[in-house]
C-alpha cells in the first residue's frame, strides 16, 4: 500500500463517526464504573475490576483495556467522575468555600453502600487526600498570610479534620445525627474556624499568631 492510500484508510478508520462512538463507550464505561462504585460495600475498589466494569458497561473486557491502561487509571477516571457529579473540585478553592465544599462530599456519602474508612494504601484515595491537603494549604495561605506558616498549616490541618469523611460518619454512627445534621454540623464548624481565621487578621501580628499554638511548643 502507497503512502496516500495508506494516509487514507488511517483516516477513514480516525473518523468523526468512530471518535464519536469511542467517546461514547467510554462514557458508558465510566457511568457504569460510578455505578458500581455506589453499590461495592467497601472502599478498597477491589470489586470495581475491568471485568466487573465490563459487564455492568455492556461491552467486552478488552473494551474496557482500550480505554484504560490498567485498573489504576480506571479508578481514577471513575474517581474524577464522582466529584463531577457531585459538583466537587478541589483546584482553587478558596478558604470561604471549605465549608460548601465539604458539604457537597457530605451530601453524596449517604448514597454508597460501603461504609468505614478508605484503605490507606490504595493509590486512587491517597491522590484524593493528598489532593484536598494541597488545596486546604493553598487556601489558608492565600487568605491568611498574617498567620506564620506552621500555623496556617495548623488550620489548614483542623480543616482537614473536619472535612474527612471518617469525622462525617462518626457523628452519623457514634452520635446518633442523620445525614443531614451531620453535614450541617461540620459545614458550621468549618465556617466558625474560617470566621477565626478572618477576624485574628484584624488585629496585630503578634496576636494573630495565637490563633493556634506553635508546633515546638505543644499546650500542657
Amino acid at each position: 500500500m502507497d503512502n496516500a492510500a495508506s494516509s487514507a484508510a488511517r483516516r477513514r478508520y480516525e473518523s468523526p463517526v468512530r471518535r464519536q462512538r469511542a467517546t461514547e463507550t467510554r462514557e458508558r464505561i465510566l457511568a457504569a464504573g460510578a455505578v458500581l462504585a455506589h453499590r461495592v460495600e467497601t472502599w478498597d475498589w477491589h470489586e470495581l475490576t475491568f471485568r466487573a466494569v465490563a459487564a455492568e458497561a455492556g461491552v467486552s473486557e478488552s473494551t474496557v483495556y482500550r480505554h484504560f491502561a490498567n485498573e489504576r487509571d480506571l479508578h481514577d477516571a471513575v474517581m474524577q467522575r464522582l466529584q463531577e457529579q457531585a459538583g466537587v473540585t478541589y483546584e482553587g478553592i478558596g478558604l470561604h468555600e471549605v465549608g460548601d465544599v465539604a458539604g457537597r462530599v457530605f451530601a453524596t456519602l449517604s448514597s454508597y453502600a460501603a461504609s468505614g474508612p478508605a484503605e490507606a494504601d490504595d493509590p486512587t484515595f491517597v491522590n484524593i487526600e493528598q489532593t484536598r491537603r494541597r488545596a486546604l494549604r493553598a487556601a489558608v495561605a492565600t487568605e491568611a498570610g498574617h498567620l506564620s506558616p506552621d500555623r496556617r498549616d495548623a488550620v489548614a490541618g483542623v480543616l482537614d479534620v473536619l472535612w474527612n469523611p471518617v469525622s462525617y460518619r462518626r457523628l452519623v454512627t457514634h452520635w446518633g445525627l442523620d445525614h443531614e445534621q451531620a453535614t450541617e454540623a461540620i459545614r458550621r464548624v468549618i465556617d466558625l474556624v474560617v470566621a477565626a481565621v478572618a477576624d485574628v487578621g484584624q488585629v496585630d501580628g503578634g496576636q494573630a499568631n495565637q490563633l493556634v499554638p506553635p508546633r515546638d511548643h505543644p499546650p500542657g
